[in-house]
């Protein structure tokens, strides 16, 4: 996806200001952000007790906490650094909103439309010594782990991923600004724990991506054979949930970038939704996957013209004991920049004006 065909955070529309101004009942942690939807389901099935104190919050990000995109990182309450995990997401206007059915037609022909658009785009190779920038508008939960959900207000994330392929244990830096933001203001060091981590799976950078079969029926067995599956969704999942962590928040080659979508197709059970909203205000066409293990539907969304990728949106649709409960979003993203620069801090829109 070439980040020159997205608009800048300053093109949100009013309407992002209004998202769910209303709460709608739910049993997950606080502050948990867009990015971090791993986090989220482990804590969910594993039944955790409620303590009365709120949890700490994720990333990357409403949707599944990716690895590194554009919001992969879970700040801890006070703490200075921040964890890297491995998003989505907008709404209507009012409180609980209700996803209209997920359409089954089209949604390999629109993700083959989509992969080609991905051809097109002109990305230049990225150096080990660069990093990838990535700036995003979100909403995340901020209730409490036995409330209801309550977003947070519209804030900015901006991203800076470290592309050395050497072990590292900086990942690179997250900085939030505006109200509900994690540490607002503060530039924060992603950190992988005390074992320094290699590119890959879990830190993938753009020589790494490069590396990856462009042929869609390799990959995709590639992706199966590297992701796991637990009671918390099925292998189908996994992997769907894997290629939109990689595509949310990367800079990679064009060929690779169309191979992850002509992968997702090839996924039982893809579908698509004809008008989604990102955190913006941005209406595009969605990708989706309900699984019936998951309390979780992540959607992808895309312009209806260029098929740029613009952001995602979570939804819960079911509850802690895997009962069908209204669907309720749970987050929201859009991607307002992508680009590469050559130090941490760097805003290439602040850069350019």
């Amino acid at each position: 996806m070439n980040a020159d065909d997205l608009p800048r955070a300053g093109s949100a529309r009013s309407e992002a200001e209004e998202l769910l101004s209303a709460p709608a009942e739910w049993d997950l942690p606080r502050n948990r952000h867009l990015h971090h939807k791993d986090v989220l389901m482990q804590r969910i099935d594993q039944d955790l007790t409620p303590s009365p104190r709120a949890a700490a919050p994720r990333r990357r990000t409403l949707l599944r906490p990716a690895v590194l995109l554009p919001a992969a990182s879970m700040a801890l309450a006070g703490a200075l650094v921040v964890t890297l995990a491995g998003g989505d997401g907008s709404t209507p206007k009012g409180g609980t909103a209700t996803a209209g059915p997920a359409r089954a037609n089209h949604a390999s022909v629109t993700l083959g439309r989509i992969a080609a658009a991905a051809m097109e785009t002109d990305t230049s190779p990225v150096k080990d010594g660069q990093l990838v920038y990535v700036k995003t508008l979100l909403r995340a939960n901020k209730g409490t782990f036995e409330g209801p959900v309550e977003l947070g207000a519209l804030h900015t994330s901006e991203e800076w991923t470290v592309q050395n392929p050497a072990p590292v244990k900086t990942a690179g830096w997250l900085k939030e600004t505006g109200k509900d933001a994690v540490m607002p203001g503060e530039t924060i060091p992603i950190e992988e724990g005390g074992t320094p981590v290699p590119a890959g799976w879990n830190r993938p950078t753009y020589k790494w991506l490069a590396s990856l079969p462009t042929d869609p029926d390799a990959l995709l067995r590639l992706i199966y054979s590297k992701t796991k599956a637990d009671e918390t969704e099925s292998h189908d999942q996994a992997a769907f949930d894997k290629i939109g962590d990689l595509l949310s928040g990367t800079v990679m080659p064009a060929a690779n970038n169309a191979a992850f979508y002509k992968a997702a197709a090839k996924i039982p059970g893809v579908t698509e939704l004809p008008d989604v909203t990102d955190a913006a205000g941005r209406h595009g066409l969605g990708i989706t996957r309900e699984d019936p293990r998951s309390v979780i539907r992540d959607v992808w969304i895309f312009d209806k013209h260029s098929l740029a990728y613009l952001g995602a949106r979570s939804y819960m649709t079911k509850d802690r004991k895997k009962e069908p409960r209204p669907t309720t979003l749970a987050g929201v993203t859009a991607v307002m920049e992508r680009a590469v620069v050559d130090h941490r801090g760097t805003d290439p829109a602040k850069k350019a004006s």
